[in-house]
């Protein structure tokens, strides 16, 4: 089929937007990964090549979703470019057809669904299982260096690891206490001068390994029963198949391919169980690549218009679609289980209910006079103009420029002009980047909620205090973008020429956009100081209860063993808080360097009232050179227990820096100094909280004399610009993070090393930009 000169400009005008959507999407489902394994993979040592590799794996998962997202997305924004210029008005006028402009559309949906269908029949489930054996295979190969000093280390089934030194040479243990907690209540205990972990993946064996030390195995009902053995070495085998299952990590639905899938169905059938899973995966990879076709009908349907309200509500419109579908998605999806609709027809819902959408409003805009929709109220948005120009834009005057003879005042109506501009392209980006995180984690999360695993109001809950950490995210990212538009479109509609001539500098011009950044940076700092520590550990508790099924509370994370000022280590089966009673508690004090126990101490109950007053207690000490079965010891039914730190110390839990606020860190690092632990990685954290909400401040700054070179190019090319700086940002981010808590350079230089760059390269451009 030829392409005539119509059908390739609207090619034109929907390619770019759609690879920028495309670009956007990604990013933001690639963002959690980046944050959070790719960050955690850098502090462990695995080198940036093999990481950004897994980062590649993990991209056909992604683009399986976000290419109909992003064809519907460009087709609707670069047809509300054309409408918001009259262009798709002059096209009908001279007889272009609406199903003119589907032709060249129609080819470009046809294309991309075949390629949506390679990547989700093929790609998929090679990518997704390279991806979880790339991270098996790392997490293994790293786990001797796993085991942090000062830190109890409970990763190993049944295992509770305590070193006091780790060599960062050769990763062995210096000082080390290891309980085997298999019998939780009566745990055998394991002092040792040196140790390490040696791991077989080939014979899929873990081997703990102590030297030099002393045995503690009793019996809590006969405590005279005690035996104490010294060894020069001690294998002790851990179980294997938690870190290295029979066959590897098992493939999921998402990993197997249709083959696999129909087997897997046929398998559940034979047995009698319920076969919609597999079935619904093997539609689900075929349906996702038609919406390409639907989606192509909708946006058609509501892009060609006479409205004027331009590309951003194009963007928010689709978002609206997108979100639609995958509710129609998971619905028939319940459905599905609920046995209401056949697996087979569940996943082909979505497709024939918004089709069907689709082919009326095609058909309707091809025999209808165009009428105004909801989205034209964004007109509302634009400032009155003072002179209209051909281009429908306002132009700029000496009197808006707010100068006089009599001198420089302080807020002009230049400064107005500037910041509603940016507070509306700001606005628009933040509002819809928003909604994609919305949008994502309800796909990762519904299946649970259809499942009948969760409701819908504990997932509603869910949204409402995960919203913070969303804004702390879109935030940052909707200022840039703010930025780069508004400055080019300045430059692109010569207006930040005219104010130059007026005298303006850039500076000056820019100057209510750096102040509304620095408001962004004081937005983000309150919300780390107020609310976003607690409604990230509120947030935590939610999606875990929606994970598992299981609700959690702060008690369930309550620490078992704990690290005294003085070294000694205590573990204790419950603790009251309210009324500050621990039971089951048992205190190892050493001494000596390499250390060695010398004494042990039970409670069954011990309440603090100015000093811990234990009941039952027995204590027995241990002489250097033990090794019998019967050593003396002493009881008590009641015995004070002066060397037994205060209640504060078990009432800790098991926090990390997500759940604090700068202030609650700050004590809580200096708390683990005193005891002697290492904060490195806390640090870090510490730091960060102070310098990531000027990441605004430091990408406005960048952003100005990048969107003065790049303006002329468009508001498109403005956001593209903005989604590869934060990317390059993110990516930074976490690489001095990790390398800040791996202790490779000073915690305040990675926390702060991002800014530095970024607001190095923005003085730089800044004092290039033609002002």
């Amino acid at each position: 089929m030829m392409f005539g000169t119509i059908d390739r400009y609207v090619l034109r005008e929907v390619i770019v937007p759609f690879v920028l959507a495309l670009f956007v999407l990604t990013f933001l489902l690639m963002l959690p990964p980046i944050m959070g394994v790719a960050e955690e993979l850098i502090e462990k040592g695995v080198a940036l090549a093999t990481i950004a590799w897994m980062m590649v794996t993990l991209l056909p998962q992604g683009l399986g979703v976000t290419i109909p997202m992003a064809l519907l997305l460009g087709i609707l924004m670069g047809l509300g470019r054309l409408s918001s210029d009259r262009e798709t008005v002059a096209m009908q006028a001279c007889g272009v057809s609406i199903f003119k402009i589907l032709r060249p559309l129609s080819v470009m949906a046809f294309s991309l669904a075949a390629i949506t269908c390679y990547v989700n029949v093929v790609s998929v489930p090679d990518a997704n299982q390279a991806f979880r054996e790339m991270t098996f295979q790392v997490l293994a190969s790293r786990a001797e260096g796993e085991v942090k000093p000062r830190i109890f280390y409970d990763t190993y089934p049944n295992i509770n690891l305590y070193v006091r030194e780790v060599s960062t040479e050769t990763n062995g243990w210096r000082d080390v206490f290891l309980a085997d907690t298999s019998n939780p209540k009566e745990p055998d205990i394991y002092v040792a001068q040196n140790g390490r972990v040696v791991i077989d993946q080939e014979k899929k064996k873990v081997d703990l390994i102590l030297y030099n030390g002393t045995g503690h195995i009793f019996d809590q009902d006969s405590p005279n029963e005690y035996e104490v053995h010294t060894f020069e070495d001690l294998v002790i085998q851990v179980d294997a198949e938690t870190m290295f299952p029979r066959n590897g990590p098992q493939r999921g639905l998402a990993e197997l391919t249709i083959t696999q899938l129909r087997a897997e169905a046929e398998r559940l059938s034979q047995l009698g169980l319920s076969a919609h899973g597999p079935i619904m995966s093997i539609h689900r990879k075929f349906s996702i690549p038609i919406a390409c076709l639907v989606f192509t009908l909708i946006a058609l349907g509501l892009g060609v218009t006479s409205r004027k309200d331009g590309k951003l509500a194009s963007f928010a419109l689709g978002i609206g679609v997108i979100f639609t579908y995958y509710v129609i998605m998971y619905t028939a999806e319940a459905m599905a289980k609920g046995a209401m609709v056949s697996p087979q027809l569940a996943m082909w819902i979505p497709n024939l209910v918004l089709g069907a959408i689709g082919v009326f409003l095609v058909v309707w805009r091809s025999r209808s006079v165009e009428r105004r929709t909801f989205f034209s109220s964004f007109r509302k948005w634009q400032r009155s103009p003072i002179i209209e120009s051909s281009t429908d834009r306002p132009l700029v005057s000496v009197t808006a420029i707010g100068l006089s003879a009599s001198g420089f005042r302080t807020f002009t109506l230049l400064d107005r002009y500037v910041l509603l501009e940016y507070l509306r392209w700001a606005g628009l980006a933040f509002v819809g980047l928003l909604v994609i995180f919305y949008i994502s984690t309800f796909i990762d999360l519904s299946d649970k909620l259809f499942k009948g695993q969760t409701t819908g109001f504990v997932l509603l809950e869910y949204f409402w205090y995960a919203t913070p950490q969303f804004i702390y995210y879109v935030l940052p990212i909707s200022a840039l973008v703010g930025t780069l538009i508004t400055v080019g479109v300045l430059t692109k509609t010569s207006e930040l020429t005219v104010m130059k001539a007026c005298g303006i500098s850039l500076y000056r011009i820019a100057l209510p956009i750096v102040m509304a950044s620095l408001v962004w940076s004081g937005v983000l700092f309150g919300l780390e100081e107020t609310i976003l520590a607690e409604s990230n550990q509120k947030a935590e508790l939610l999606r875990g209860q929606i994970r598992t099924g299981a609700i959690s509370t702060g008690r369930d994370r309550i620490r078992n063993w704990v690290v005294g000022s003085d070294d000694a280590i205590y573990h204790f089966l419950d603790f009251e808080a309210d009324r500050s009673e621990l039971t089951g508690l048992t205190i190892f004090q050493f001494e000596g360097r390499p250390w060695r126990l010398y004494r042990r101490t039970f409670a069954a109950t011990a309440k603090f009232n100015d000093q811990w007053q234990g009941r039952d207690v027995w204590v027995r000490e241990f002489p250097q050179n033990v090794n019998n079965v019967s050593q003396p010891y002493t009881e008590a039914r009641t015995l004070r227990l002066p060397f037994v730190e205060k209640p504060t110390i078990f009432r800790e839990e098991r926090v990390e820096a997500a759940f604090m606020s700068f202030q609650e860190l700050q004590r809580y690092i200096e708390e683990l100094r005193e005891r002697g632990i290492d904060v490195t990685s806390l640090l870090v954290s510490l730091h960060r909280k102070l310098s990531f909400p000027f990441v605004t401040f430091i990408l406005t700054l960048i952003a100005v004399p990048f969107a003065v070179t790049t303006g002329s190019r468009g508001a498109l090319y403005g956001i593209g610009v903005g989604i590869c700086l934060a990317f390059s940002y993110w990516i930074i981010l976490s690489i001095f993070g990790a390398l800040g808590s791996a202790g490779l350079i000073a915690p305040t230089l990675a926390a702060w090393a991002p800014n530095i760059f970024f607001g190095g390269s923005a003085a730089y451009l800044l004092l290039l930009a033609r002002t």
